[in-house]
């Protein structure tokens, strides 16, 4: 995935209750439903490891 600001690679940054979606270029995150419609393949595969996804 790619950052909507910048285009850089999205990286999955799971913290303590919740998960991000962080830029590795200008390092803006987003939240899961900011950018659940540009999900790729990729990204979805490493977010179903995680059985439970909180929204914050």
């Amino acid at each position: 995935m790619k950052c909507r600001k910048c285009s850089e690679k999205l990286e999955v940054l799971r913290q303590c209750r919740r998960i991000r979606l962080r830029c590795t270029g200008c390092k803006h995150e987003y939240t899961i439903h900011e950018v659940a419609s540009d999900l790729d393949p990729e990204t979805e595969a490493i977010l179903e490891r995680y059985t439970v996804l909180i929204y914050d």
